[in-house]
């Protein structure tokens, strides 16, 4: 049967690379793309909502979720705003595509991610993490990368510091690095979900190391 797939964060790092996979995929029929602004389809698969993801509307059908949807507290501009995006804007996606049908998920989340870390980055991963896994799907895939590669320029986004650094290191000290801490490209991430999700059955947790190539 053709698949009906929803998709947040789709101009995001890795979302992007999810949604032209998507695309690709000839088993995907309609793509229901979920962003706080208008998205400009372009491709008559997609299907573009414009919501506010603190009071969901009631979704299409959908077979799948995938939640990329993300931010960094200097972004947001607090932690409260943070965890809004990365933990309650991801939750709230995840339950309007449950009440709407979808039977599997998958989730972008990090590398470190525990829901009693200190760090409260890391925390809030696990939080979301944890939330998920407690609904009722019948397959969830979590993957955690670690320093993204891929260039947020071209989507209007901030560079991120640390992961230009995290990627200058890993292309001089590759082979040493553990590949769990390598950086990974956005593509591979987008690609470890893609090609788990929709066979899924139960949870499973994808580490930065084997989404390498």
């Amino acid at each position: 049967m053709p698949r009906i797939v929803a998709l947040a964060g789709a101009t995001g790092l890795v979302g992007r690379e999810i949604l032209q996979g998507l695309l690709a995929d000839p088993s995907v029929a309609t793509i229901h793309v979920l962003g706080r602004r208008a998205f400009d389809a372009g491709n008559p698969k997609i299907t573009a909502h414009t919501v506010d993801f603190r009071s969901l509307p009631t979704l299409p059908r959908v077979d799948e979720v995938f939640l990329a949807l993300g931010t960094t507290i200097k972004v947001a501009g607090s932690q409260e705003a943070f965890r809004a995006v990365d933990l309650d804007a991801n939750l709230a996606v995840a339950r309007a595509a449950l009440t709407a049908g979808a039977k599997r998920a998958g989730l972008v989340s990090a590398m470190g991610a525990n829901a009693r870390s200190g760090m409260f980055y890391n925390r809030v991963k696990g939080e979301i993490e944890e939330a998920l896994s407690a609904l009722p799907v019948e397959g969830l895939v979590i993957a955690r990368p670690s320093f993204l590669a891929g260039n947020r320029e071209t989507l209007g986004q901030p560079v991120r510091s640390g992961e230009g650094i995290a990627l200058a290191v890993s292309r001089l000290l590759g082979p040493i690095i553990p590949r769990n801490y390598r950086s990974v490209s956005a593509a591979a991430v987008a690609k470890s979900l893609l090609t788990r999700v929709p066979t899924a059955h139960g949870r499973e947790v994808v580490l930065s190391g084997a989404m390498q190539p």
